[in-house]
């Protein structure tokens, strides 16, 4: 046993609170709103079964956004929890721009200008916020107005600044709705210079997770690790799958990012709507393979905005992103804006504890065996063996160290029935891994021996409450200690 041992075991901390928010294996995402954002709101929030907060940077001032930060990190320091912060950029948002009167009527068979220049709209023309706008859409080629409401096609381009669209689906026009271009190859950057000054904000802050909205090609992706990596930040990131570009270089996103983000809403505007459900579970499975977490995002609780109970086909597509095997559900406007944050976050979490004790499909092994061609296929098969042995025996922890998050996302994948514990030298690692499904992650970094940190592995989590005298447990590590290697040792154990 290490003799630094003793700054590792927190006594003060409430065994109880840490051991019940362990419990659920998916992980709930919310996101900090008006109705959510006061420290006690926020730490009712973290008991109900919150994992990781979205901060969504489309609204609020980075004054308020520091003030949220601090108090999330006050509730770690103080509780059991490990919540992740994550920094939802706004991206590239094509909306339309003011209105004479507030609104205007689009009548089905009208024509109708949209420009690219800035004006006030009328019934005959309507200002766009996408400079490319004439070069990257063709004749024919559908436009969707206020989420799908309404939709236009497109019969001319008159100028560099003009297009001319025939209206096919009427309705009520108002100011700042969204435009989507589902049937267009967009030229567009993937970020914007508010992105980027938010960026800064991000990474000045040290946030756990960044999501990158409208990505639509690897590169995206790419380009932010690359800013991320000259700043010599840590902060990880996401994906959010929401264009049809993104799903024909849906591989190679999975493989350049750290996480997935299937972003719904706008995924069913721009594509017909019921293929969503067919593309969350392909995404799903995809990301698993990769041993990427993966969240399934919006509309997932929206009934409760102004209601205590949730709507069946709620609580059903809740069940169902848990069985599908989502590392996360997330919550949008249920806990930024709605009346009954903590009651949303306590029904969810009650149904995917239904779902994980009762028919979930635990131990995946059969089907994500380690590929012998993976350049990480030795550690792989280490984590592949030790989920088995976990299994086989019974263990009542299965417990991982890493410094780059692999091995834990590695485990993970395999969705063990065994109770999963992370111990790494990498703080930022211990927020970053509340994403990931089963994960419960703690901090350690002494490098004595092999044998004295698995010894204090196993003491830290018997002090803690998570294991008792008598439970069999599996650890994975790496030897020689001091070179930092992969995975490469499996141990079988029972605590004294």
């Amino acid at each position: 046993m290490s003799k630094h041992i003793g700054k590792y075991l927190h006594r003060q901390m409430d065994k109880e609170a840490g051991i019940s928010h362990s419990q659920k294996r998916t992980k709930i995402v919310a996101t900090v709103g008006p109705a959510s954002e006061s420290p006690e709101q926020l730490l009712a929030l973290a008991r109900a079964g919150v994992n990781v907060f979205r901060l969504n940077f489309s609204h609020g001032t980075h004054a308020n956004k520091k003030e949220i930060i601090d108090r999330i990190r006050s509730i770690n320091k103080s509780q059991p929890y490990n919540i992740a912060i994550l920094a939802d950029l706004q991206g590239p948002k094509l909306r339309v721009g003011d209105l004479e009167n507030g609104q205007i009527e689009l009548v089905e068979g009208n024509d109708l200008t949209i420009t690219t220049e800035k004006m006030t709209g009328t019934r005959e023309k309507v200002y766009v916020s996408y400079p490319h706008l004439t070069k990257d859409v063709k004749v024919d080629e559908r436009i969707f107005l206020d989420d799908g409401k309404m939709e236009v096609k497109v019969k001319k381009v008159l100028n560099d600044k003009e297009i001319l669209v025939n209206i096919t689906i009427g309705g009520t026009l108002l100011p700042k709705k969204g435009v989507n271009l589902p049937d267009s190859e967009l030229t567009m950057p993937a970020m914007t210079e508010k992105d980027f000054t938010d960026l800064d904000f991000i990474i000045e802050n040290n946030l756990d997770w960044v999501a990158l909205s409208f990505v639509r090609r690897p590169k995206d992706i790419i380009d932010l690790k690359k800013i991320i990596k000259e700043r010599n930040s840590k902060i990880k990131v996401i994906a959010k799958i929401e264009m049809p570009e993104a799903l024909r270089n849906i591989r190679d996103i999975i493989v350049e990012s750290d996480a997935v983000m299937v972003a719904r809403g706008d995924l069913g505007v721009e594509l017909p709507v019921e293929q969503v459900p067919i593309i969350q579970k392909e995404v799903i499975r995809k990301c698993m393979h990769r041993a990427k977490p993966v969240i399934v995002a919006t509309q997932m609780m929206e009934s409760m905005m102004d209601r205590t109970k949730p709507n069946r086909s709620e609580v059903t597509d809740v069940a169902n992103a848990v069985l599908e095997g989502a590392d996360a559900v997330m919550l949008s406007g249920e806990t930024a804006m709605g009346e009954y944050p903590t009651l949303v976050v306590e029904t969810m979490s009650k149904i995917i504890m239904e779902v994980e004790n009762n028919v979930y499909d635990y131990n995946r092994d059969d089907i994500l065996a380690p590929q012998p061609h993976s350049p990480s296929f030795l550690s792989d098969a280490i984590c592949y063996s030790a989920c088995k042995l976990a299994n086989d025996t019974h263990a009542r922890a299965l417990i991982g160290m890493t410094q780059s998050g692999y091995t834990a996302f590695m485990l993970s994948s395999y969705r063990p029935k065994a109770p999963l514990y992370i111990f790494s030298k990498e703080r930022s690692l211990i927020g970053q891994l509340s994403l990931s499904w089963g994960v419960r992650a703690f901090f350690y970094d002494e490098e004595e021996s092999l044998d004295d940190i698995l010894f204090d592995q196993i003491n830290i989590l018997k002090e803690r409450g998570f294991v008792k005298e008598g439970d069999v447990v599996v650890n994975t590590g790496s030897t020689p200690v001091e070179l930092h290697l992969p995975t490469n040792v499996v141990k079988i154990s029972k605590v004294e």
